[in-house]
């Protein structure tokens, strides 16, 4: 089994767990949040929704320069649950099919990220996507449950049960 192989089948599973948490984002409290350093709802959902196109970024781009790229970025305005799942949709679709294309050779290959002259990592793609997209990731998935939490809104079992949902009989 190739390392691509190993990480698609976490991929699926965690962009799975993930659209079940946007699905609960309330539309009615997009600038909600729990502390004054916190982002709002709306945008810390967009941000998880469009995480996974880093990922194919990671995946595809020979490098990136976030204060220079020409890439296109995503919007991360909250207009509607349904427009930010089918961003979301789409950037976990492209980032899969990134992923099941990408060699053992392609993965083992480094990736610079910087923001200018400040180098913020220059490691391999596979350490690079897990680090700074999966974890990622999972961090902010998380942080949306504590703002569902906070609103009532039931949060979902993601690694077995929650509160919320508990293990059926």
């Amino acid at each position: 089994m190739c390392t691509a192989e190993i990480l698609l089948e976490d991929f699926d599973a965690e962009m799975a767990g993930t659209r079940k948490t946007l699905e609960r984002i309330p539309e009615d409290k997009p600038d909600y949040k729990p502390h004054e350093k916190s982002m709002i709802c709306g945008k810390l959902a967009m941000h998880v929704a469009a995480l996974p196109l880093f990922a194919k970024y990671i995946l595809t781009e020979p490098g990136m320069d976030m204060g220079n790229s020409q890439l296109p970025r995503a919007d991360l305005t909250f207009r509607t649950r349904e427009m930010m799942l089918a961003s979301f949709d789409a950037y976990a679709s492209d980032a899969r099919k990134a992923l099941a294309a990408a060699s053992d050779e392609d993965l083992a290959a480094k990736w610079k990220f910087s923001f200018g002259e400040h180098l913020i990592s220059n490691e391999s793609r596979s350490r690079t996507y897990r680090l700074m997209f999966f974890n990622h990731l999972i961090h902010h998935r998380a942080q949306l449950g504590v703002y569902l939490r906070l609103n009532e809104i039931p949060v979902p079992g993601l690694y077995g049960p929650s509160a919320d949902e508990p293990f059926a009989a």
